[in-house]
Parts: structure tokens; C-alpha cells; sequence
């Protein structure tokens, strides 16, 4: 059997030349380390403890259940479940769809995403963010900042529910650009089409992606990326000029500046301190009225561009030109979408807005400065520094939103917002409750962490600081004063707890909230490198599997099943089976077939 990363790499060798297409992939769906490899990376999650529509889990996990899967792809007889759709509610009210997969469906999907990823990967767009390794929504958002200086308008693009409406016949068609394996094609059009079971109805699906599927993120960048393509080749067509003309302005008044110093440069020593005064005074007038004069002329039409990010299903297009040329970039596109992605480009969401003004892309408000504020250089020439500069921006509604969420907040009589206590988190130890509370704080500023603004999480700090406050006053009938006088140690907020070796203190959440300056400590994606698409298969989980050894009877040379929990503090640590994985702090054990099925039966102990 080949080292899947061997497999791995040489797709991804090969993908690099764009013409290259491949025609014999559906052969790696027969090698168990591919499935192994894909065990170890989705066995952690909790959701493969949820049943799909066949009743089973990840719990028997087995080299037979694999076994048994690849006879299936062998002989084509392989049919992916229905996918049991769910709904869970939206932060903003309504109810989100949520399709729960069949475990072993999750398998192969892994197995599929991961041959595809090493083969588009390559072949991806660097304006692409979404779903892709060592790419993030930061990632985006920082392209914004360093792209989008001296944009003038903004277009944010609104795909009409995007995910659902996915052409099943244009995705195959792209896919098959690429892969002339008409077996691997036929897998992916069983996933396409395993439709979905809704309150113990089933509804097949025409179009969009998997419900719920490994796949489905990455199909949906495949599809996308002839947008991205499309975007590319328009830009070399709209891009115009080198560089702006000098405004007339500025010009006129750099000469008058020039003339000045020219005419009293040679005579200056020979001047009192008396003259020179009015002469200063009227050489600053001269510089102040020239910086008050555009550098570049911003109504050039010899000079045009057009800026462009991604990610998933959000776009935002930044347009160094007239309304005009706004407004056609945003028909063409909605042309474009339309008739070759059988896409709706909404017409309503999709604003054009101009770059004084706030535009919304990833939850960050992206606007252009319009400042004239000088600032000088190492060499002391004085410039403006922040004319035409992108920034990115916290919204007042992101902070103000995530606490109406958590429910740490309540409208006052008085027409104010006011921190409240969470009723939900009274049942929790002392100790959670702080870590809950620093982890809700830490995880809104990790995300807000480019902001200019970002010191204004302080805003949120401060109420959820005072929700906690309350939410221990609650629980142990005290006012808020007593509650800080009790954990009070310092001047900060802690919670002291013991550990098996010393006693410690954790501190509610003081650092501050500073914005990250450049891009170092990003995980961004090299360009010169391709990524490596590591799969491994050589873990202490897939090491367990192979033993053929019982950890709990001892027995060997017999197959083996893993058993899965969904937490370990669900275990109750009664029984010997529990105190083994505890002990071990391990979520799966691996048993023989006859102990696996004692423990279902409560018989094990």
C-alpha cells in the first residue's frame, strides 16, 4: 500500500501544470491507509457520536468496516445515505438547515476532499480565501488592506443563497476539465444526489451542495473558482494607465514653492531676523496651500483598476474609477454569475458604495481615509501618510450583537443598555464561569484583532466584566460589591483553584486589546511553495486500531473495534472500562469484538 502524503504530493506535483488532467484516481479509493489517515483526522469531532440516517456512529470503528466499505467503491455498488436534516436557530432568529451525514459517508467524503484539495489547490486563486490550508478570513481581510488603497468605490457581493443553488450539471462539467475518471465522476454525482431526510421524509436534492458533507466546501470552491478566473482576466481588460497624473493644483502651487525658495535662497544670509519672519510665514502659507491640493489628479481617466477578494460565498470589489465603471462591473458580473454559474447575483444586497463610506465584508467595516494629516519621513520630507489609506473598523453592532447573544444585556427603562446575569451558567462551578467568560472575551478580540478601532472592545469588556459580576451575585444571593470584595486579589479578578501540584489563580481577562500591526503573526499561504497535503495515518489512534489487541480483556491477534464517547466527562468512572479510559484521558478504547458488545449490553464489568 503507497504512503497516502507519496500520493498526496504527486497529485499536487502534477496539478501545478494547468493542462495536466487525471485519469486514474478512483484506484486510491482502495487503499485503507486513505481511510485510516481520515479516521484520525474526524474522529475528535463530538458530532460523529450523532447518528445518521443508517443509526450508526463512529463508535465500532473497525478495519473490517473499512474493509467493507472499499468491496462497495470496488464494485460500484457503493451508495452514500441520505444525509438527516436538522434545524438549529440563527443568532438572528429564523432557523438555520443542518444535515447530519452517515458516518462512513464522512469517511469517504474525507478521503475524496483530500484527493480533490491536492489536485485544485494548485490551480485556486490568491484572491480566494475561504475553506482553503493556511487561509483564513484574516488572511482576507488583510489582502483588503494592502489592495484596496485608493479604491473609490466599493461593490459587496451578494450571491442569492449560494450553497443551495449550486448547478449539479456545471460543477460536474468543471470537474471534468480537470478528471477524466469517469468512476471518480460517478462518486461525486452519488454525493450530489443522495438527496436528504426530513422529519422521516426523504426529498432529493437538484441542486447545491452536500448537506452537511466534508465535501461541500471545498465543491464549492471548485465552483467559484470560474468566477475568480473570470474576475482575473476582466481585470486585465479594465486595468488602465501606469500612474495618476499630478493634479494642475498641486502642481501650480509646487512651482509658486519652488520660485519662492529659489528667489530668496542665495540672498538668505545676507537677511535680519526681522526680514526672515514674514518670509517664513509666507513660505508656510505657500506649503500649507499646496498640501491642501490633491498629489494625483482623482478624476484621471487614463487611470483605472480594479481590486478583487473572496472568501466562499462573500466578494467585495474595490474600483479605482468612475460610479460608472461601477456600475458596469456590477452588470457584467450579474451577467457573468447568471448565465454561465446559473447563479442570482441580488441586486438589492449587492452595493455599490462609495469608499468614504463604511462597506461590510466579514464582519468589518472597510472604508478608504480621506485624511490630509501630514506626517514625516525618515529623511524629513513631510508626506500624508494616511491619504486614500485602507481601514478596517470594528462595528458598534458586532460587540453589541455577541452580547444580545450570550444574553449578558438588557434594555433599561432609561433607554441604556445594562449588564445582566446568565441564569444558564449559575449550575457552573466557579472556575468554568471565569473560563467561559475570558473565553468569550479573548475569542471576539482575536477576531477584531485588525481593527484600528479594536480599543473599543473595551466597551464589551466592561459589560460582560459586570454580567459576570452579577451572574456570582446570583448564585450565591450577594450583591455585586461582596462578589468583588471576595475575589478581589491585587486589584484583579480571580478565581483560585488547585492542581495536583501547587495551588494557582486565574485572572479575569486584563491585557488589553491592541490592534495586530502587520502580517507576522498570520498563517499565510506561500505562493513559492506548494502546500503539503500531510495525511497522517501512523498516529497512536490508527496504531491502536492495527494492534489487534483487547486493552481491556488482553487478548491478541483478534479484530478489533474502537469504542467512542463523546466527552470523558461524561464518564462516570464506575466501571473499569471508565476509569481505564480516564486514566488515560483518551475518548476511545479499542476492544475485541466480544467485549465491545458486552459493554453495549452493560455486561462488561
Amino acid at each position: 500500500m503507497r504512503n497516502p502524503n507519496v500520493i498526496l504530493d504527486n497529485l499536487a506535483r502534477k496539478a501545478k501544470d494547468k493542462s495536466y488532467t487525471f485519469e486514474r484516481l478512483y484506484r486510491n479509493l482502495y487503499n485503507p491507509m486513505f481511510y485510516m489517515a481520515a479516521y484520525n483526522k474526524v474522529y475528535a469531532n463530538p458530532g460523529n457520536m450523532t447518528k445518521g440516517i443508517d443509526g450508526c456512529t463512529i463508535d465500532g470503528m473497525s478495519l473490517k468496516r473499512i474493509e467493507n466499505v472499499i468491496e462497495k467503491l470496488k464494485d460500484e455498488s457503493y451508495q452514500p445515505n441520505p444525509v438527516r436534516r436538522i434545524f438549529i436557530p440563527k443568532k438572528r432568529g429564523g432557523r438555520r438547515p443542518l444535515g447530519i451525514p452517515s458516518f462512513d459517508d464522512k469517511l469517504v467524503q474525507e478521503v475524496v476532499r483530500k484527493i480533490l484539495e491536492a489536485i485544485f489547490e494548485q490551480r485556486f486563486s490568491k484572491d480566494s480565501h475561504g475553506f482553503r490550508p493556511q487561509r483564513s478570513c484574516h488572511t482576507a481581510l488583510v489582502q483588503c488592506k494592502e489592495r484596496f488603497n485608493g479604491v473609490r468605490w466599493f461593490i459587496e457581493g451578494d450571491i442569492k443563497s449560494f450553497f443551495d443553488n449550486i448547478d449539479h450539471y456545471i460543477l460536474i462539467g468543471i470537474l471534468r476539465k480537470t478528471i477524466k475518471d469517469e468512476r471518480f465522476i460517478r462518486l461525486i454525482w452519488k454525493f450530489l444526489k443522495a438527496g436528504y431526510v426530513e422529519n422521516w421524509e426523504y426529498r432529493r436534492t437538484y441542486s447545491g451542495a452536500p448537506q452537511g458533507g466534508i465535501i461541500s466546501p471545498l465543491l464549492a470552491n471548485i465552483y467559484l473558482n470560474e468566477l475568480d478566473q473570470y474576475i482575473e482576466k476582466y481585470k486585465k481588460q479594465f486595468d488602465k494607465g501606469t500612474r495618476r497624473r499630478t493634479s494642475k493644483g498641486y502642481v501650480k502651487y509646487q512651482k509658486r514653492t519652488r520660485r519662492f525658495k529659489e528667489k530668496y535662497k542665495p540672498i538668505w544670509h545676507q537677511l535680519s531676523e526681522e526680514e526672515k519672519v514674514p518670509l517664513i510665514k509666507q513660505y508656510k502659507k505657500l506649503e500649507k496651500d499646496r498640501y491642501k491640493q490633491p498629489g494625483l489628479d482623482p478624476m484621471d481617466e487614463n487611470f483605472k483598476r480594479l481590486q478583487y477578494v473572496r472568501y466562499a460565498d462573500d466578494l467585495i470589489i474595490g474600483v479605482v474609477g468612475s460610479k460608472e465603471d461601477a456600475i458596469k462591473v456590477k452588470r457584467d458580473l450579474t451577467v457573468f454569475i447568471s448565465q454561465k454559474l446559473n447563479l442570482e447575483l441580488s441586486q438589492e444586497k449587492t452595493l455599490i458604495t462609495h469608499s468614504n463610506k463604511k462597506a461590510r465584508f466579514l464582519g468589518y467595516d472597510i472604508v478608504v481615509s480621506r485624511t490630509q494629516q501630514l506626517k514625516k519621513r525618515k529623511d524629513g520630507v513631510k508626506v500624508r501618510g494616511n491619504s486614500y489609506k485602507c481601514h478596517l473598523y470594528v462595528p458598534r453592532e458586532a460587540w453589541v450583537e455577541k452580547l444580545k447573544e450570550l444574553r449578558a444585556i438588557k434594555f433599561s427603562r432609561d433607554n441604556k443598555w445594562k449588564p445582566i446575569h446568565r441564569t444558564y451558567l449559575i449550575s457552573h462551578d466557579d472556575l468554568e464561569i471565569l473560563s467561559i467568560y475570558n473565553a468569550e472575551i479573548k475569542g471576539l478580540y482575536e477576531y477584531y484583532k485588525l481593527a484600528n478601532n479594536v480599543s473599543t472592545l473595551h466597551h464589551f469588556l466592561y459589560f460582560m466584566k459586570y454580567s459576570m459580576f452579577k451572574t456570582y451575585a446570583r448564585k450565591y444571593r450577594k450583591s455585586v460589591k461582596q462578589i468583588i470584595a471576595k475575589y478581589n486579589k491585587n486589584g484583579k479578578f480571580g478565581i483560585r483553584y488547585r492542581t495536583k501540584k501547587e495551588q494557582k489563580t486565574r485572572f479575569l481577562y486584563d491585557e488589553g486589546f491592541h490592534k495586530l500591526k502587520g502580517k507576522e503573526n498570520l498563517n499565510f499561504f506561500n505562493d513559492n511553495q506548494p502546500p503539503k497535503f500531510y495525511f497522517d495515518a501512523r498516529s497512536s489512534l490508527i496504531q491502536k486500531l492495527t494492534s489487534f489487541k483487547c486493552e481491556y480483556c488482553g487478548v491478541e491477534n483478534v479484530p478489533i473495534e474502537m469504542h467512542h464517547v463523546r466527552k470523558l466527562k461524561d464518564l462516570k468512572g464506575k466501571q473499569r472500562w471508565e476509569q481505564h479510559m480516564i486514566a488515560r484521558k483518551r475518548k476511545t478504547i479499542p476492544l475485541c469484538v466480544s467485549c465491545h458488545d458486552k459493554l453495549h449490553a452493560g455486561k462488561l464489568d
